[in-house]
């Protein structure tokens, strides 16, 4: 599989993403902030506050807080409102970021029980909220869902999933790490989809591309439980404004182009449906991502792709993941780079992948 990778990383262009993550990603950032700018100390000062407070707005929620990692952002937030129900138990997706990724954290830390709703292949919809079995403190629904594609319920279906949690007095919390990319598919503003939850969690890497950090949105209350609980968790660092500042200037700068990356997407995943022997999840996206999945193995696979990206001088990816012996996949996400390539060369670049998998 190195030469897929060595392939990729000799190409001029790349269908994914806001190009390297390298130090310039800071340095851009910073090159036209005043050395004399105060830092924010300890979750204090003009530079956090009033970021927080610009995040606190556009998502429609009374106030902010910042922290260093969505992970600690999302365990906090769903602890609290465990706290608050006196009920240690949540339900979200098989397939969270909670449950696969974070080394059962919620779990060993806050001893939670965790309750996985749906399929792991398909978005938690009303009905399995309904039906749910046991009482729990808080839903956590995910918008996009990553790991199937970036796959969204319809806006109807959240409408219908929030009346039924306020109904029951369940606390409904939105893993938006990617929320400003599902803006264009849902056709409202990130405020109007925040109303329909209790706490909503942003990152600031993914889609706006920043250097790190997240935002954690809520009611007063909720957001001075936060503020304590980050600190207990070690995340109110002397300073953060290095991830404050980076994250307020890529924020202005890619906010608005969440929709070019929308439409990017979708004419991207006809162009792979396009081809024999590969399609996409989902077929149409609802957002700036989604899955390539091929019906060949892994090293037939990597020896096309790395033929055909050193031979156009775009990369598609660097990795396959493997899912058989006769399949393979790849995540897609576009963001800038994929609207620096001309259109006649990604025409070219999809001639030669149509050619090679005849």
């Amino acid at each position: 599989m190195n030469h897929l990778k060595n392939s990729y990383d000799k190409c001029t262009y790349r269908l994914a993403g806001h190009g390297k993550r390298d130090v310039s990603v800071l340095q851009d950032a910073l090159k036209d902030i005043s050395g004399e700018q105060l830092s924010d100390i300890y979750g204090e000062g003009h530079i956090i506050e009033d970021f927080q407070n610009k995040m606190a707005k556009l998502l429609g929620k009374g106030t902010a807080a910042f922290f260093p990692s969505g992970t600690m952002a999302q365990q906090i937030a769903l602890r609290i409102w465990c706290d608050e129900k006196k009920l240690n138990k949540v339900a979200y997706h098989p397939l969270s970021h909670l449950e696969i990724h974070e080394m059962d954290g919620l779990k060993e830390i806050h001893h939670i029980k965790t309750i996985l709703l749906a399929d792991k292949d398909r978005v938690i919809e009303l009905d399995d909220v309904v039906n749910l079995e046991e009482d729990i403190a808080c839903l956590l629904l995910e918008l996009p869902q990553r790991e199937i594609g970036g796959q969204l319920p319809s806006f109807e279906t959240l409408k219908q999933i929030s009346a039924y949690c306020r109904e029951k007095s369940i606390m409904l919390h939105l893993d938006g790490a990617r929320l400003l990319e599902v803006l264009p598919f849902y056709k409202k503003t990130a405020a109007e989809v925040c109303d329909l939850f209790n706490s909503v969690y942003m990152s600031f890497y993914k889609g706006i591309g920043g250097i790190a950090g997240a935002v954690l949105a809520g009611d007063k209350d909720f957001i001075e439980k936060s503020k304590v609980w980050r600190k207990r968790y070690g995340g109110t660092l002397i300073s953060l404004y290095p991830y404050i500042l980076s994250a307020d200037y890529y924020f202005d700068k890619r906010a608005n182009n969440m929709e070019q990356y929308y439409n990017s997407a979708m004419e991207l995943a006809k162009l792979f449906n396009d081809c024999k022997d590969i399609y996409t999840i989902p077929e149409v996206p609802v957002s700036n991502m989604f899955h390539v999945h091929f019906k060949r193995n892994q090293e037939e696979i990597a020896a096309i792709l790395a033929k055909v990206q050193l031979a156009n001088h775009i990369g598609i990816t660097s990795y396959l993941s493997k899912q058989d012996g006769n399949s393979c996949t790849f995540e897609l996400s576009i963001g800038d780079s994929c609207l620096e390539i001309l259109k006649n060369l990604i025409d070219k670049l999809f001639d030669s992948l149509r050619e090679e998998m005849k």
